[in-house]
């Protein structure tokens, strides 16, 4: 086991070492560097690839995450070997709405789609009184619908969970809300509407406005 601590330990160092070298990285760039890993991992173990990840994101800033849940996502084996204590694992700390929303998109929504983890899991984040995890849930609805996340359409899945949230009025609920509906919006435009007009009375305003943008125009926010 101290081996492998160590391994994993010389992985984050060469990791450290390529973004320190340039103190401000786009995404871009990022992604560049997280490519050259991902081939230097891509016959390492499911396990190896998920122990980096914590390590990197570990007390770390946003661009170790970004880098951490990428390793995984792209780690075919890695991906598919997440559970639901893993995930919570790797969630731990997310802290602004850029940490929530690549959580979400890159490892807990990709997981549920494939129903690795139990529909429970997310809807027990979406009554956390923790804002982000609250977030989480929403996005994490997001793959479930968006056809370049490799989403096929999960109304009744993606409603539960704004079912729970409806009334909540936290601004980083509410954009995530709007965000996850016009998704759902462009493969089940039907049940979006129904949704809308059952709960319009409990829903955001922010939410309400940019859902019938929307369905009535195709643009969030049309001039």
């Amino acid at each position: 086991m101290q081996n492998d601590d160590q391994h994993v330990a010389d992985w984050v160092a060469a990791i450290d070492a390529r973004i320190a070298v340039q103190p401000s990285l786009s995404t871009a760039e990022l992604r560049s560097i997280r490519r050259d890993f991902s081939k230097q991992l891509a016959n390492t173990s499911p396990e190896f690839v998920v122990n980096l990840a914590l390590q990197l994101i570990d007390g770390s800033g946003t661009t170790k995450r970004f880098l951490a849940y990428e390793l995984v996502q792209h780690h075919r084996g890695a991906l598919q070997s997440l559970t639901a204590r893993r995930l919570v694992e790797l969630g731990q700390g997310i802290s602004c709405w850029s940490e929530v929303d690549m959580f979400a998109c890159y490892l807990s929504g990709t997981v549920w789609r494939e129903k690795q983890v139990p529909d429970n899991l997310v809807l027990s984040w979406a009554h956390s009184k923790d804002r982000w995890w609250r977030r989480a849930a929403v996005v994490s609805t997001v793959p479930l619908n968006t056809k370049a996340r490799g989403g096929s359409g999960d109304a009744a899945r993606t409603l539960k969970i704004c079912e729970i949230l409806k009334a909540d009025r936290d601004d980083m609920v509410v954009k995530a809300m709007s965000w996850a509906l016009r998704e759902l919006a462009k493969r089940d435009p039907k049940a979006v509407k129904r949704f809308l007009r059952t709960n319009e009375d409990a829903l955001a305003p922010r939410v309400i406005r940019e859902l019938n943008n929307k369905l009535n125009t195709g643009l969030k926010n049309p001039r």
